[in-house]
């Protein structure tokens, strides 16, 4: 089974009964706390996303939020721990993250992954792949940004994890 990112949008008291309830967070890590439209499953396009603003240069600035953004800023409650810790973000931050998020354009920040295929691949250091991976990425970059937005005018906290 293929491992992949997950956010989901909380409320800050959701957030609070995580961190006192391990039982809490595993309903929220097992889709059960909140309805389907407050999640969203980036698959596995973190890294090359990262790799790919990378080659593109954009500032420092956006490389560190987008970091953030994909591992959150510290963990919600170590007594619920599967392979990979549940971490999240707190309104206040999910609106730092939101605001540098927004003005990122992700065509942009996607313009150096190369226009063929396979260059395009070794130079993300991705593994094979059906269709362009450019189409990809720019698809689940617009979505963490829509996201956040989103989360960051409803006040909302964000978790993340790998499942």
């Amino acid at each position: 089974m293929a491992v992949t990112q997950q956010l989901a949008r909380l409320s800050a008291d959701q957030l609070a009964a995580c961190r006192r309830s391990a039982e809490e967070l595993d309903n929220l890590c097992s889709f059960e706390l909140i309805p389907s439209s407050d999640h969203l499953d980036l698959d596995w396009s973190p890294a090359p996303i990262l790799r790919a603003c990378e080659i593109s240069h954009v500032t420092r600035a956006s490389l560190t939020t987008l970091r953030r953004a994909f591992t959150g800023d510290a963990e919600i409650n170590p007594a619920y721990r599967e392979e990979h810790p549940v971490t999240a973000l707190e309104p206040d931050a999910v609106a730092d993250v939101a605001k540098l998020l927004g003005n990122m354009d992700p065509g942009v920040a996607l313009a150096a992954v190369p226009l063929e295929a396979a260059a395009a691949l070794a130079t993300l250091r991705m593994p094979r792949f059906d269709g362009h991976p450019r189409a990809y990425l720019h698809h689940h970059l617009a979505a963490v940004r829509d996201f956040y937005l989103y989360a960051a005018r409803q006040r909302l906290a964000i978790a993340l994890w790998w499942d």
